[in-house]
């Protein structure tokens, strides 16, 4: 018996997924193949990979089989017909129009290329892209920040000199459809050493409030209350915009207690019952969880008498309450929380 057990298989051996089992296929291939899928890949894709791969060496024969598996299964899910499309279909077109007339009409609905040029600024270091867009323009600092993730391109904004990071931040909320030939110029400024260039007539959208808001609400507290009070300055209606995309209601579940009790007192119970008909259940038990069960319990009662609201109307109920959270905070009397690296 006790044999019999050591010959058997473990039952309850965990099968990799996700993650680890794209780790362990990776290590099935030669160094050429594995080179080639990483290639194709987001620089944070590499690095989560190349995290997994090293914690994946001591793996059983049954978990291989059952990446393999997986892998086997996932593929037969797919077909093969969109690879080398672009072959198969300008040859019937020169089989049936001729080259001159093929040329023509594939000119016409050849969907656009994009380069991957700009795609480079993501494998770099903040410090090193700040140092390429030190002396340039804003209008180009602009462009390169919006087109990376938003956590790196406050770090890069961090880098360059204080005083020309709200005209940026206020240059890529103006930012509206980018053209190919504008994207041109800026390989051409900052990425002359990668010898590539844009083709196609197409446009890019980036910028814009939304994305100004995700890279002011990357940086620190510090830099972030400053470039928004020079944005006051600069245009009230765009720094406003730009704080709302900042800041909306879920955000007030970084409050603690303590500080989720002193805006509840300063917000007029009638804006509150409208403003909790909007909010998801976590929020919403944690803002009455702050209040006395008596005072909760009218809430609840007061949000069951109202019935169906307008979303308008819950969504200027919420637009109020961050606004009171706003003052309170620029007054000191609350921490709003979610960027403890500036405590000291």
């Amino acid at each position: 018996m006790a044999e019999a057990d050591t010959l058997s298989p473990p039952t309850d051996e965990r099968m990799p997924a996700g993650c680890e089992a794209a780790a362990i296929l990776l290590m099935l291939l030669s160094e050429e193949e594995a080179a080639d899928v990483l290639g194709r890949l987001d620089p944070d894709e590499v690095q989560l990979l190349g995290g997994a791969m090293f914690g994946v060496a001591d793996v059983t024969e049954r978990q291989v089989n059952g990446v393999l598996d997986l892998f086997v299964g996932s593929a037969r899910a797919r077909t093969t017909i969109g690879f080398g499309a672009d072959r198969h279909i300008r040859g019937m077109m020169e089989r049936a129009l001729g080259n001159d007339r093929a040329d023509n009409i594939m000119a016409r609905i050849t969907p656009p290329t994009r380069t991957n040029t700009l795609d480079a600024l993501k494998w770099m270091d903040p410090r090193t892209i700040a140092t390429l867009i030190e002396n340039e323009h804003p209008q180009i600092a602009a462009l390169v920040l919006a087109h990376l993730d938003p956590p790196i391109a406050a770090d890069v904004l961090q880098l360059v000199d204080e005083d020309a990071q709200t005209d940026i931040i206020y240059r890529i909320a103006k930012l509206g459809p980018v053209t190919s030939e504008a994207l041109e110029d800026l390989e051409r400024v900052l990425l002359r050493q990668l010898g590539n260039t844009m083709r196609g007539g197409t446009t890019s959208r980036r910028g814009g409030a939304s994305e100004a808001a995700k890279i002011v609400n990357s940086t620190r507290t510090s830099a972030e209350q400053r470039i928004i009070r020079s944005l006051n300055k600069l245009d009230k209606t765009l720094a406003r915009t730009i704080e709302d995309e900042m800041f909306v209601f879920d955000n007030l579940n970084a409050l603690d207690d303590k500080n989720m009790g002193t805006l509840l007192r300063a917000v007029d119970n009638a804006i509150l019952v409208v403003a909790l008909k909007g909010a998801d259940e976590r929020l919403r038990a944690k803002m009455l969880g702050c209040m006395s069960s008596r005072a909760a319990q009218s809430i609840m009662d007061e949000m069951l008498e109202r019935g169906p609201m307008r979303l308008a109307e819950v969504q200027d109920a919420q637009k109020e309450m961050l606004a009171i959270a706003r003052q309170l905070a620029n007054a000191g009397t609350i921490n709003l929380g979610g960027k403890g690296d500036d405590y000291v």
